[in-house]
């Protein structure tokens, strides 16, 4: 068996590139290195969403021959980046309404924006949905708090953000959050009172429920 020398060209060339190799690595794990501490500094905190208020224009439902739900709501959202060294894009934001689990209004696009350093941005979306179809048993279930006089919707907003410390941007995460809003009826007293059958200034109003949930 015999032992395979390189030449003198070959060997060293095998050299540089073994240098380069351990070079680039070093270099990557140093830049890794750096962003982990710069990160772990700073600490970003999740952005707070507040819903200010929810004016319905149209919550109609319909029951013959089938369920339908026409809305008309304008939602008063703001939020706030409450970090003081890291900043926040929007780089894509939509908002929409549900009731009970099920969307009940399509999805309507924020203005894409950047948020400084303690930065608030508010946004006042109309949210529509026209003719949605409700199983029988959500139909039962919103007559029944109609007639209770509260409603319960929620007011969600699905986001991809990006946040920037410096220099530094991130890539993209997925931001969802939620917003309870509940209704009074009539004043409370439901369909069964004096303007019964829904519509009218007023007939619905805005209670604020609970704080927004904010997941990253």
């Amino acid at each position: 068996m015999s032992i395979k020398h390189c030449d003198k060209h070959d060997c060293e060339r095998q050299r540089l590139y073994r240098q380069f190799c351990a070079a680039l690595v070093a270099v990557i794990l140093l830049i890794l290195f750096v962003v982990l501490i710069v990160w772990l500094v700073l600490r970003p905190t999740k952005p707070r969403f507040y819903l200010n208020d929810l004016t319905v224009a149209c919550l109609n439902a319909t029951s013959s021959p089938a369920s339908y739900l026409t809305v008309t709501l304008q939602a008063t959202l703001a939020a706030r980046n409450p970090n003081s060294r890291v900043g926040i894009y929007y780089d894509r934001a939509d908002a929409y309404a549900e009731y009970k689990g099920q969307q009940v209004t399509v999805p309507t696009a924020l203005p894409v924006v950047y948020q400084g350093h303690l930065d608030v941005s508010v946004w006042s979306p109309f949210l529509v949905g026209a003719n949605v179809a409700l199983p029988p048993y959500l139909a039962v279930s919103l007559a029944q708090d109609e007639t209770a006089g509260y409603v319960l919707l929620t007011v969600r907003v699905d986001a991809s953000i990006r946040w920037k410390a410096g220099a530094i941007i991130t890539g993209h995460y997925h931001l969802r959050v939620r917003c309870p809003a509940l209704l009074t009826v009539n004043g409370g007293q439901g369909s069964y009172g004096s303007i019964a059958g829904g519509g009218g200034d007023g007939y619905f109003h805005f209670q604020r429920a609970a704080p927004c949930v904010v997941d990253v």
